[in-house]
């Protein structure tokens, strides 16, 4: 009797260790979808750029600035020349 009882108690540990397990996996697959989630937004939002990448676009930024400024300027005088 007393050896049917352990056996059930070990049965049923199994179990919740089994049971346990799964959810440990499920949780584990459930984050890395999420890291994988994250890792694409932070590349998708541009996160993810060096340093120099940073400095680049802001240079290549501050070009555009300078030509549509100097368009803007030449515009004018021609405006104001007519």
């Amino acid at each position: 009797m007393n050896l049917r009882l352990d056996v059930d108690v070990q049965k049923l540990e199994a179990d919740k260790l089994r049971n346990g397990k799964n959810k440990a996996e499920e949780e584990l697959d459930s984050l890395k979808t999420d890291y994988k989630k994250l890792r694409l937004s932070i590349r998708t939002a541009g996160l993810g750029k060096t340093l120099e990448q940073w400095r680049e676009e802001i240079r290549e930024e501050r070009n555009k600035l300078d030509w549509w400024e100097r368009k803007f300027q030449e515009v004018q005088a021609r405006n104001e020349a007519l």
